[in-house]
């Protein structure tokens, strides 16, 4: 297979394009701010997850299974926003390897409920230690107050025009928090 070259102007593939390219309304600085943080806060739960075979879906999967006990599986595929057939493999997995274990609604036995057994829970929870280490070292080189700035930050960034009943939940229980 022939290399694929994609420089296609005389700028060094080394240098950022100037920002006059944007005409000044682009937020290149943000934006790869967010690239390179997403890249590092999931980069430390990704090593962890390579030895078990898992991937960035089995994490995303794990976390909301562990943070809402009995969630259904069709609301845990609204909140991912991934396909039957993509939740499907990645949970067979999970529940294959005793990860999660899975329970029939008490009104509806048709529904599929999910839940983190202990060894799931284990996982999650040393995944999100390696987060909360890495959020911990950004926020002690701020002052107390900006944590509740980068929280704003990051709630405004998520799209509210398809609410999903987890992070109406979520919501719900951060206005809880600071009304306390």
């Amino acid at each position: 297979m022939p290399d694929i070259n994609f420089a296609t102007s005389s700028h060094d593939a080394a240098e950022p394009r100037p920002a006059a390219d944007d005409g000044g309304n682009l937020r290149w600085d943000i934006i790869e701010l967010l690239f390179f943080a997403y890249r590092d806060f999931v980069g430390d739960p990704d090593q962890e997850l390579e030895a078990f075979g898992f991937g960035r879906a089995h994490h995303r999967v794990m976390h909301f299974v562990y943070r809402y006990p009995g969630l259904k599986v069709a609301d845990l595929l609204d909140v991912l926003r991934i396909t039957k057939q993509s939740l499907g493999r990645v949970l067979k997995q999970l529940l294959d390897e005793g990860y999660i274990v899975q329970k029939t609604g008490d009104n509806d036995r048709r529904q599929r409920l999910l839940y983190a057994t202990p060894k799931g829970e284990a996982l999650v929870q040393k995944l999100a230690g390696l987060q909360t280490t890495r959020i911990t070292k950004a926020l002690a080189e701020m002052a107390p107050q900006d944590a509740e700035t980068v929280k704003r930050f990051l709630r405004a960034m998520i799209d509210r025009d398809d609410p999903d009943k987890v992070l109406e939940t979520i919501f719900a229980s951060v206005n809880h928090d600071t009304k306390e």
